[in-house]
């Protein structure tokens, strides 16, 4: 009963909105409002099984198009997967950040976005991270970024191996950051940036130009950490920012100018 009180409740704020006309939302939109807004609380977990069709349908006094249709909202936002037959159900996912990311490369790819834009994009997000992990941080933090420049330092006779433990890295900066929404932007462009990497050592691997970038990263990831377990902000911040700027250089140098040149 507090489900369909809430309910009505909404629509007839929707309703007495001041100002130009307003639509009043669809029952399904409402359904799947208060599904989304227990998924984003944390009251329904990954791989949780929502109630069957019939519980809910009680639950918020509606038809069972009408869950059926709040179900396809969540399905379109990646919030729950519904499988049909006698052992069917809906099974809630958490919102992840590669939904965002999938999308935002859609809308850069639309816009004619170039991959300098997006590097740019990273030089503003990382170098910033950069100085947060600086001015705190923990020991287990400092144990995994100096292993992971160890581990890159192992591989360096091959390059496509070191250039993914080094954008890991480069990830594990941001998250190590605390910054949830610094990390969520991050992540949105990690993908693109990352393919840029991967794409432009496997083209140019043994090269002169490829070695020369992959020996200025690695001594750059081993010199941030010594920076951030010094404390020092401002030298982490400035060094970081001068790193990317020469990897950014490095992978304009390629034959990919856009984001659509890479992902489409």
């Amino acid at each position: 009963m507090a489900t369909r009180l809430a309910i009505r409740d909404e629509t007839r704020l929707e309703r007495t909105v001041i100002g130009s006309e307003v639509r009043a939302p669809k029952t399904a939109e409402l359904v799947a409002a208060q599904l989304r807004r227990r998924i984003v609380k944390g009251e329904l977990l990954e791989g949780d099984a929502l109630p069957p069709e019939t519980v809910l349908m009680e639950q918020f006094g509606v038809s069972r198009p009408t869950l059926r249709e709040a179900f396809r909202v969540l399905e379109s936002e990646l919030l729950i997967s519904v499988r049909r037959g006698a052992r069917g159900g809906a099974r809630v996912h958490i919102p992840n950040v590669d939904v965002a990311a999938r999308y935002a490369g859609l809308v850069l790819e639309y816009r004619g976005a170039t991959l300098a834009d997006v590097f740019e994009a990273r030089n503003i997000i990382e170098p910033t991270c950069a100085g947060l992990l600086a001015s705190h941080h923990t020991e287990g933090q400092l144990r995994q970024l100096w292993a992971e420049v160890e581990r890159a330092e192992g591989v360096r006779d091959d390059p496509n191996r070191m250039i993914r433990v080094h954008t890991e890295f480069h990830a594990l900066l941001v998250e190590f950051a605390g910054n949830q929404t610094l990390r969520v932007l991050s992540g949105m462009l990690r993908q693109i940036i990352d393919t840029a990497n991967w794409t432009r050592v496997a083209l140019d691997a043994g090269s002169p130009s490829e070695r020369r970038a992959t020996h200025r990263g690695a001594r750059a990831h081993r010199r941030l950490v010594e920076l951030i377990e010094a404390g020092d902000a401002e030298g982490a911040e400035a060094l970081w920012r001068k790193h990317l700027v020469e990897a950014a250089d490095y992978l304009a140098a390629g034959s990919m100018k856009t984001v659509l040149d890479l992902l489409g």
